[in-house]
């Protein structure tokens, strides 16, 4: 019995089906995320559509520059996980792991940044949470831009890191590289789920930062 066949879950006949399962798995899983974000999303174009003028306006408060640099972070990460892909693919182990280093990387780089953009916000006194006071000066109704900025940049945050944490301990593990096979088939599946993450953060920098009035 060959090695990568002992790691063959039973009820799959051999390692070619398993592969179509654990992509099947990722792209239900992400349908899933994508209902979770496409509410959210919803209510956002809802409240813009009725708010036009003062979600515009409040826009301003975000620092397009910060957000600019974070968006080519992330499509750089993009990048270098696809190249991870391909290498991974030609059995070349040093550049694999080198090519998911640098985009965790790029990704803890992407949440620094973002915590920084975070920490301005609550200086200027833009975070609608109880106990804080929020001094946006300007309509009321701009408190709600607010609400939909900080929920949807802390969903892509969370989601960010728990794949920055997967990259890590594939990383981890690849460099036993005992089964090239199934780091292989890992290394897509994490691919995937990374690609979501980039599209899902070009719709929040759209909406939120570019849509101004």
């Amino acid at each position: 019995m060959s090695t990568e066949r002992q790691y063959l879950a039973e009820q799959f006949d051999d390692v070619g089906q398993q592969r179509h399962a654990d992509f099947l798995g990722m792209w239900l899983f992400l349908a899933t995320e994508l209902l979770l974000f496409g509410g959210v999303f919803m209510g956002f174009a809802v409240n813009r559509w009725l708010h036009p003028q003062i979600f515009g306006d409040a826009a301003h408060e975000l620092d397009l520059m910060l957000g600019s640099i974070n968006t080519a972070i992330l499509l750089i990460s993009g990048l270098t996980m696809a190249l991870a892909e391909r290498a991974v693919a030609l059995r070349r182990k040093r550049l694999t792991l080198a090519l998911m280093g640098a985009t965790l990387a790029l990704g803890v780089v992407f949440l620094a940044i973002k915590g920084m953009e975070y920490h301005k916000e609550y200086s200027e006194q833009l975070l609608p949470m109880t106990g804080l006071v929020f001094a946006y000066d300007g309509p009321a109704e701009a408190q709600m831009f607010f609400n939909f900025y900080f929920v949807l940049t802390f969903m892509h945050a969370l989601h960010m890191a728990i794949g920055l944490a997967i990259i890590a301990v594939l990383m981890v593990i690849g460099r036993g590289w005992k089964l090239p096979d199934r780091f292989d088939r890992q290394v897509r599946v994490v691919g995937l789920y990374w690609a979501f993450v980039d599209i899902v953060w070009v719709f929040v920098f759209t909406s939120l930062y570019l849509l101004r009035s």
